[in-house]
């Protein structure tokens, strides 16, 4: 083989393992997508809705479902609605009696589940309403999440007798209006 053969055939090699090793698979393992969506991403809310109310306080309910493959955590709501809101449980006090009171960390929505907002359960209190809730109308609401991501959504008020809970606090009277 003279040189320019020999040069000829080094540089077609060259490009040959170039362009092939354009087509190798890499050892590096993919990123988990998961891990990089935003917990207000994978939530959803259905049948969501607000109790009437003409003053003082009121709720809001639905079904949060969590899409991703990690726990999520809700750990704050605002509206323009009510000047303050606290995300409450109802449970049995030392009385024996149901009483609503502020939930530590916030609503956890389990991975690939669901969180039920109900009345005498878990909810969206609403205190301290700027206007009446008259049912016909619309609430927006916005979720923030432990990772500072935000949901929005809009629940429809409705009429509603139930969920007159009482307050574990004493300083203010939690009974929402009927």
């Amino acid at each position: 083989m003279n040189r320019s053969t020999r040069t000829r055939l080094g540089v077609l090699t060259a490009v040959a393992a170039l362009a092939l090793t354009g087509c190798a698979t890499s050892t590096t393992p993919a990123t988990d997508t998961a891990a990089t969506i935003s917990a207000g991403d994978a939530v959803v809310i259905s049948d969501a809705w607000v109790k009437s109310a003409e003053s003082g306080m009121s709720a809001a309910f639905g079904e949060l479902t969590n899409d991703s493959d990690t726990d999520v955590t809700v750990v704050s709501a605002t509206t323009e609605a009510s000047s303050m809101i606290e995300l409450h449980e109802t449970v049995e006090n030392d009385d024996g009696q149901m009483v609503m009171r502020e939930i530590g960390g916030g609503f956890v929505i389990p991975a690939d589940g669901s969180m039920t907002l109900e009345p005498g359960g878990n909810h969206i209190m609403l205190m301290d309403l700027t206007a009446p809730l008259a049912a016909g109308e619309e609430v927006t609401f916005t979720l923030t999440f432990s990772d500072d991501s935000t949901y929005e959504f809009t629940a429809p008020v409705k009429d509603y007798s139930g969920a007159n809970e009482t307050y574990e606090g004493g300083e203010m009277d939690m009974e929402m209006d009927q």
